[in-house]
């Protein structure tokens, strides 16, 4: 689809390996730096992330959303920040309280307004995933530091009222629950997207009909390299290709949360279940929504689908994990 929008076939590959390259850059740099110097700059990082997550209402909206800063011919979505920017603060903070964490008031409030607090703004930004992304996110973080178990269902119980609420405030939420219900009711709207990737995932079968000849990414499937990547790969690469996609990001888990537990100190811990966290549950959205198992939304495939923000801050965040797998090795776990 690239070759008709831009006249080069390998437009999107080789901006996404320039932003690969990037991204590696970045990596080694996060993973060469004591995870524990991250406490000092944690504070300033959520004042930088909410003065970047308010300029992008300067810009000119884009399929009316604004959640892009432009620089030049580059752009920035702050909100990638944001997930991070909050599990770094719960991680450090969480650290602090000790047991209070056990505590409503002391423990689980304070959590639930600034994680909620960022997640309003990236809501106001149209971006009601990332934003559901973020308080599952803190939630699942809450619930390994050790809060008690009525307070997560009460979080989750609140979690679920808000997000209808969202849903019932802008009508075209509302038009995505009813065409996920039955996407043939229409099929030319709401259910265009979920019937197109329906047919490329049925027409890749067991093995695919090979790697970039697929023909629902050639104007059928909306922005094929974006969030509705992993439809294209069921085409090109069947059922095989999926299952291999699958079981990497099942790898990923696996290695995250061994490297959660064997943590040398809480912060450690918790920052390494925060960043394996976020990794997930957008996989987990992103496959359900292609798969047509939750009603369409826009939450890219970490590392897969294309956008140089998104792939630069995941790899960051990658590096950072990788230090505290480091530093569990020198401390002999």
């Amino acid at each position: 689809s690239a070759s008709f929008h831009r006249n080069n076939a390998e437009f999107f590959l080789w901006r996404q390996l320039m932003w690969a390259g990037l991204g590696t850059f970045s990596m080694i740099i996060t993973m060469n730096v004591d995870y524990h110097k991250y406490k000092r700059h944690t504070g300033k990082l959520m004042i930088l992330t909410i003065i970047a997550l308010l300029l992008e209402f300067l810009f000119t909206p884009v399929n009316g959303a604004q959640r892009w800063i432009k620089l030049g011919p580059a752009s920035f979505q702050p909100s990638e920040i944001a997930k991070y920017t909050v599990v770094l603060f719960t991680a450090m903070s969480v650290e602090r309280k000790g047991e209070k964490i056990k505590s409503f008031t002391k423990g689980v409030l304070p959590y639930l307004l600034i994680s909620g607090f960022y997640a309003g703004l990236v809501i106001a930004e149209k971006n009601l995933s990332i934003a559901r992304v973020i308080m599952i996110v803190t939630v699942g973080m809450l619930f390994v530091a050790g809060t008690k178990l009525k307070f997560i269902g009460g979080l989750v119980g609140g979690l679920v009222a808000l997000v209808g609420l969202a849903i019932k405030i802008e009508p075209y939420r509302m038009r995505r629950i009813t065409g996920f219900l039955d996407p043939w009711s229409d099929a030319q709207d709401t259910g265009y997207q979920m019937i197109q990737s329906l047919l490329a995932l049925g027409s890749g079968g067991l093995t695919g009909v090979g790697i970039g000849q697929s023909r629902q990414k050639c104007f059928y499937i909306p922005e094929p390299h974006n969030d509705f990547i992993f439809a294209v790969i069921g085409e090109e690469l069947g059922f095989i290709g999926c299952m291999l996609i699958i079981t990497l990001f099942i790898i990923f888990l696996w290695r995250g949360l061994r490297a959660a537990v064997q943590a040398k100190d809480v912060y450690g811990s918790l920052l390494a279940t925060g960043i394996t966290a976020v990794v997930i549950v957008q996989a987990l959205i992103n496959i359900a929504v292609v798969t047509v198992s939750m009603p369409t939304t826009g939450v890219p495939l970490p590392f897969i689908s294309y956008g140089g923000s998104s792939l630069v801050i995941n790899m960051m965040a990658m590096g950072i994990l990788l230090n505290i797998t480091r530093q569990n090795a020198y401390n002999g776990n």
